[in-house]
């Protein structure tokens, strides 16, 4: 049964609409507007190196499982350790992107007051406000080193589950600026006749080319991270048939190795003995190679448990996990070596 509604808060359905991200200075988060022109439009100098490393991070932090706000505490604080590992080894500037899924209204709570991302990031939503569904959503945290010129949601047309996919839009030149598409979604998660993962991967890639959006400078690239819940033989080679390339197996992965799956590990043993292992979560690209080179491709987050004790001991007690584990997926992590092509041979030319 697909969702007839066809307008999400005053919103069109099945359309990229514009929505506010926000900033944190003077010990508040403040709303941030979209411009009111086009990013081509602008003369600003633009601050970007080039080329640049880009490193994306998307995880699904499990929103039915007991304990929420100890294991979304101890999920942020292991990505703050581990996001500061990624700058130590790739450069203090080198932004890191994170894409989240399952997102509850305790979650975004929890991100608001984290320090690290008080000190280095814009966050995509403050409340629940953009999404559908009154239980979970997506978010992004944006780097502040990393330049935005607009946020948009794109709620699914066909979609029983309140699905929707969240867009961020970075500039990277001045005047027309080719520009960087980042995207992050939670595909259908159950088998359906006829399914619904092919129609909104196929809407959210149609955009992350920017063939819908109209304005905003030529598209560069794009990228897209999140729980895209694979577990259809169609889902193989869903990806390439909306035009993008899956950064594991680009890495050099292949179907079905261990080493690329992505859920199941942490989950319940009757879950896994039923299911198995999954590569559910995955990040994918479009965009010239030389202008967006994939550099690297793992997962991360096996084995985050809670770290409040009693938070710890009262989850074991409820259910049949064997560790206090933070969440049912492992995330996905991919690096890429941004480049505008030609723009380093014209700063040569004018110097």
């Amino acid at each position: 049964m697909f969702n007839t509604t066809t307008t999400i808060h005053g919103r069109p359905r099945g359309q990229l609409t514009p929505q506010e991200y926000f900033t944190f200075r003077d010990d508040k988060w403040w709303p941030v507007e979209p411009p009111p022109t086009p990013a081509s439009t602008s003369t600003q100098p633009s601050t970007t190196p080039n080329p640049f490393r880009l490193s994306v991070l998307s995880w699904n932090i499990d929103f039915m499982r007991d304990e929420d706000d100890a294991r979304m505490s101890a999920a942020l604080d292991y990505l703050g350790t581990y996001i500061a590992g990624i700058r130590r080894d790739s450069g203090d500037s080198a932004p890191v992107v994170v894409m989240l899924n399952e997102m509850t209204a305790g979650d975004l709570r929890l991100i608001k007051l984290a320090g690290w991302i008080r000190e280095g990031y814009d966050i995509t939503d403050a409340t629940t406000v953009d999404w559908e569904s009154d239980a979970y959503g997506t978010t992004m945290l944006i780097p502040r080193n990393f330049s935005i010129s607009s946020v948009a949601r794109l709620h699914y047309t066909i979609t029983a589950m309140q699905r929707d996919a969240l867009f961020n839009t970075t500039p990277t030149e001045p005047g027309p600026r080719p520009i960087l598409r980042l995207c992050t979604t939670h595909l259908e998660s159950l088998a359906a006749k006829p399914p619904k993962r092919p129609a909104q991967l196929a809407a959210a890639a149609e955009y992350l080319r920017g063939g819908k959006t109209g304005g905003g400078g030529k598209v560069l690239g794009g990228i897209l991270g999140g729980d895209l819940n694979a577990i259809e033989a169609f889902d193989k080679t869903l990806p390439e048939e909306c035009g993008l390339k899956d950064a594991f197996l680009e890495n050099g992965g292949k179907e079905g190795e261990e080493g690329g799956m992505t859920w199941g590990q942490m989950a319940e043993p009757w879950q896994r003995a039923r299911f198995g292992l999954g590569r559910l979560d995955k990040i994918l690209f479009c965009g010239e190679e030389k202008a967006l080179k994939l550099v690297g491709f793992k997962t991360f987050g096996l084995g985050v448990t809670i770290t409040d004790q009693q938070a710890a001991e009262r989850l074991l007690q409820r259910g049949s996990l064997e560790q206090p584990w933070v969440t049912d997926h492992l995330g996905v992590r991919a690096d890429f070596l941004v480049e505008v092509p030609g723009i380093g041979d014209q700063k040569e030319e004018a110097g």
